[in-house]
């Protein structure tokens, strides 16, 4: 895998063991694409795999970057990736729902990868919402099968747009609120 864009553009990452579905190139430089400059941008992770969306987003410019891996195995793997980063990038070692539960700040954008065939994807939209994981005006990102149905509102967040890339879609959702967002960008 290489990073598609911004300054890191070209790098190569490497797969940790493991289970692992990395995104697409295509999507992901299309997902960097739709952001647009995350100067500024606080960005969270979460199911990071190889870390390749996380430094992505601080190859953008984002800063700082958080991920959220669950697997031990992969973290020798991403810590080598994410040493390429000079911008701060930090790695927690736990369940996507047990960061957010935890979370003391939110997040300018959340991107949310989880297994397919994870059952209760949407739990971790409430709980984003819930535990204020995204500052208003802020994105939730969630990628998922074609064959799941999401609702166009989750508690304050709202879907704003749906991008399909073969079997994958990426849905984003935006806080309530973009008056007090840092990123002053509330449409995609």
């Amino acid at each position: 895998m290489r990073v598609t864009g911004g300054r890191y553009r070209g790098r190569i990452i490497t797969c940790p063991p493991g289970e692992i579905r990395p995104a697409m190139d295509r999507m992901r430089e299309s997902l960097f694409s739709i952001l647009g400059n995350l100067e500024g941008c606080s960005f969270l992770d979460l199911f990071s795999g190889s870390a390749v969306v996380g430094i992505e987003a601080a190859s953008r410019g984002a800063s700082p970057v958080d991920l959220v891996e669950l697997d031990r195995r992969k973290k020798q793997t991403i810590l080598k990736n994410i040493s390429i980063v000079e911008t701060p990038i930090t790695l927690h070692l736990m369940t996507a729902q047990r960061f957010l539960k935890k979370i003391e700040t939110g997040y300018d954008i959340v991107y949310a990868d989880p297994p397919f065939p994870m059952k209760e994807k949407l739990s971790l939209a409430q709980l984003a919402d819930q535990y204020q994981a995204v500052i208003p005006g802020g994105w939730w990102i969630i990628h998922h099968p074609r064959e799941e149905s999401w609702p166009q509102r989750v508690g304050e967040l709202d879907c704003r747009d749906v991008r399909a890339y073969g079997r994958s879609i990426l849905r984003f959702y935006q806080r309530d609120d973009q008056s007090s967002s840092s990123r002053g960008n509330d449409s995609i």
